[in-house]
């Protein structure tokens, strides 16, 4: 998917400069690429749960030092 912008007649290199990012906003070329960016690997089911009940395990524990005063 190009963007094409063709530089008009009498128009400065700031002012292309500035409807280049403007049609690459609206396309939403910018959203997609920040989206991908980040995106993490794929994760099976196991390891999820796994990964939940060990951050709920770790959240009681913290709980449980604090009520007692150790945090």
């Amino acid at each position: 998917m190009a963007i094409i912008v063709k530089k008009k007649e009498g128009e400065s290199a700031g002012s292309l400069i500035f409807r280049f990012g403007k049609k690459i906003q609206q396309s939403g070329i910018i959203q997609e690429v920040r989206k991908r960016r980040f995106k993490g690997r794929n994760v099976n089911k196991r390891s999820e749960r796994i990964a939940a009940l060990y951050k709920a395990r770790k959240r009681k524990d913290i709980e449980k030092k604090k009520k007692l005063g150790l945090m």
